[in-house]
């Protein structure tokens, strides 16, 4: 039974600092809801409405047998722990994985992120590294939560599949990371064309803020900035929107 008392600190996980002191976050909906499963993240428990039970019977077998408890709750329940305006008739509360201590140091493409806060570009640029197979991504405490919702949402459960690091040494780690062998680049508006880059063996690519740009400690860092040539007239590209072009181009070489 669902008391107000957890409904309480159930919803309380719509808000940041709760999710990290409690280290767990929500996940809406069928779709991410699978995702996390599949991804072996630990699910304390899904809430769903009666009538999401009965049309999704082959979900809720599956979450089962995955160990998540299921329990049924009435819509003005669920409104107080989803959020988004219209609920997709099921929310699980799950625990946040353990992050690895290191970056994986053979990969040969690693992406980063500096000081984006919109969960959107975030989210967005998370399904965008899954999609060229970029499976471990940096970011600065500057950065949108990783486990915000409207974060797992753009990411379409693609936060699910990577390594997300959020650095409190962020800058430091990119030195570690350099002095090891890494070439650090820098997506900004004044570069190299990413076209006549000579791609490195190993690389991070940095993707930051579009309002202010790479900040100056990241600038002392870097090896290289590119650029996406500009043809029309548009100011500049959406961070999310660029960064699927530079990884798209930096696989490719």
């Amino acid at each position: 039974m669902l008391t107000k008392n957890r409904l309480k600190y159930y919803s309380s996980l719509l808000n940041k600092k709760e999710r990290q002191s409690e280290n767990k976050f929500l996940v809406e909906g069928r779709k991410l809801l699978y995702e996390a499963l599949n991804s072996g993240y630990e699910c304390e428990v899904i809430f769903a409405l009666n009538q999401f039970v009965e049309d999704h019977y082959d979900f809720i077998e599956y979450a089962e047998h995955k160990g998540a408890h299921i329990e049924i709750i009435k819509s003005q329940e669920l409104n107080k722990i989803t959020d988004t305006q219209t609920p997709q008739g099921a929310v699980g509360v799950f625990l946040f994985p353990r992050q690895a201590e290191n970056l994986i140091e053979n990969e040969s493409l690693i992406a980063a992120l500096e000081n984006i806060s919109d969960p959107g570009n975030v989210g967005t640029i998370f399904r965008n590294c899954d999609w060229f197979g970029v499976k471990n991504i940096l970011l600065n405490n500057e950065c949108a939560e990783t486990y915000n919702p409207k974060v797992i949402r753009a990411s379409a459960g693609s936060v699910f599949h990577l390594n997300i690091f959020k650095e409190d040494d962020f800058y430091g780690s990119l030195e570690k990371m350099k002095s090891r062998g890494y070439k650090i680049l820098c997506a900004d508006l004044n570069g190299v064309n990413l076209y006549d880059y000579k791609k490195n063996e190993k690389e991070i690519i940095v993707f930051c803020n579009e309002a202010n740009g790479p900040s100056d400690v990241l600038l002392s860092i870097i090896d290289q900035k590119i650029t996406i040539p500009k043809i029309g007239e548009a100011e500049s590209l959406n961070v999310a929107s660029a960064s699927a072009v530079v990884l798209a181009e930096l696989i490719r070489k």
